[in-house]
């Protein structure tokens, strides 16, 4: 399987001020884009609203506040909702569920999250319009503008009257930036649509007016120990007292540098490295106390990282190159252990996958929006359509609104684009359900 590999050329404002071709519209799509125009300031006012509820993925009352308003909008285009509650222990919200059922079309699965970085403790709160293009938005463009698109896009096909008997499920989660363990309940009802879709499409934040999604890397966790024998640090290297157990992780990460490193797609990252005489790691904060001394040599260092990789096959083969790294030729009096933890799959660029960007393009350039192209998986993180794409025939991702400074203070939301990514889903799902 060739992997996609572009260079991400924005070419916005040639796209956004191009003319619709009308003639490759039909006479129901062009009356889906009069209702998105027609509803775009009420899009841009619901917007507005959510955003300035806060749904930190740990404010379980603000995320199920933020996931009741969209459940008014979709019970408002005939849609059935639900609300999907977490086990107590889990201390996550729960997931919004909107659905309508038929038999017309491919089966749709419209993905997007309720869920922002930002706390109730955080500075970052409201909306604020900086001029007519732009807006400051906790969580705007990550990910509420992207939910509020589905919704309008869908909205703007009940007014056309082209929604009756289509077959759609909307799942919002409200913890995709901190996904609640096990992974087996809280990805259980994603999971279980994908399994009865044909497609899949994601509105995490866009990719670029000129992009889409196509394949996403998986996330891993690993977490590798290794121990020494404490003694006076006048005794190191000595057959009795050996190398130490930093030293040995030190081994073990060259190692990793070296041998595992070079793969396309396939990238690891050490992110907190702590040892010494005594530690101890809080999981909940990130944050580890140690003590050690000079005189010291240490018995015991720990790394906690992070694994990318493009394939299920990818990741196995980093893996299994890594346990074979950490289990041989340990340095003299060490030992050492690693442990892996799923956290999201890949999604890789299938055929089918590709052939859903031709059709989403074909539908960019007849709205007059140019085409669309495969962006770089490198240069996108995890997204909960990955959850999804194994069980389809076709997924796309990064479909949502475009912004700048998403998980910063600066997140911006673009209002300029929003109306034309509006069109362009509409369009796109209705040409699917046809």
């Amino acid at each position: 399987m060739k992997l996609i590999h572009t260079t991400l050329v924005l070419s916005l404002l040639f796209s956004v001020s191009a003319p619709i071709h009308a003639q490759k519209l039909n006479r129901n799509e062009r009356r889906i884009i009069e209702r998105v125009s027609a509803n775009n300031e009420e899009a841009i006012h619901f917007l507005e609203k959510v955003v300035n509820i806060n749904s930190g993925s740990l404010n379980l009352e603000g995320v199920k506040k933020v996931g009741a308003v969209f459940s008014e909008g979709f019970e408002a285009i005939g849609f059935n909702t639900e609300w999907e509650s977490m086990p107590e222990e889990m201390n996550r919200a729960g997931h919004l569920i909107a659905k309508t059922t038929g038999t017309k079309g491919k089966k749709l699965l419209l993905i997007g999250h309720l869920d922002t970085v930002f706390e109730e403790n955080s500075p970052f709160q409201t909306f604020e319009k900086i001029n007519d293009s732009i807006a400051l938005a906790p969580g705007g463009n990550d990910m509420k503008g992207g939910d509020v698109m589905i919704l309008y896009a869908l909205k703007a096909l009940k007014e056309a009257g082209v929604l009756e008997n289509a077959d759609i499920q909307v799942i919002y989660t409200g913890d995709e930036e901190s996904t609640g363990k096990p992974l087996s309940i809280s990805r259980h009802s994603l999971i279980e649509a994908a399994k009865h879709a044909d497609i899949a499409l994601g509105y995490e934040t866009s990719t670029g007016f000129d992009y889409a999604t196509v394949a996403r890397r998986g996330a891993s966790g690993w977490h590798l120990t290794t121990t020494g024998k404490r003694a006076h640090s006048s005794g190191v290297f000595s057959d009795r007292t050996g190398a130490g157990a930093i030293f040995e992780m030190g081994r073990i990460l060259n190692a990793f540098y070296e041998e595992v490193r070079g793969e396309d797609l396939l990238t690891f990252n050490p992110g907190i490295l702590y040892g010494g005489t005594f530690m101890n790691y809080d999981a909940t904060t990130g944050q580890a106390e140690v003590f050690g001394k000079t005189n010291v040599v240490a018995q015991q260092a720990e790394v906690r990282g992070g694994l990318r990789f493009i394939t299920e096959d990818q990741k196995e083969r980093a893996r299994a190159k890594m346990r074979a790294i950490v289990e041989a030729g340990n340095l003299p009096q060490t030992s050492a252990s690693i442990e892996f933890k799923d956290s999201y799959p890949a999604m890789p660029p299938t055929e089918g996958n590709l052939e859903l960007l031709e059709l989403l393009s074909e539908v960019s350039q007849d709205l007059g929006q140019g085409e669309v192209k495969a962006y770089d998986p490198g240069r996108r993180g995890a997204a909960d359509i990955s959850f999804a794409a194994s069980y389809v025939d076709a997924a796309l991702g990064g479909l949502g609104s475009m912004g700048r400074g998403a998980h910063t203070p600066n997140e911006t939301v673009n209002l300029k684009t929003f109306e034309a990514l509006t069109k362009r889903t509409a369009i796109l799902i209705y040409r699917l359900i046809q």
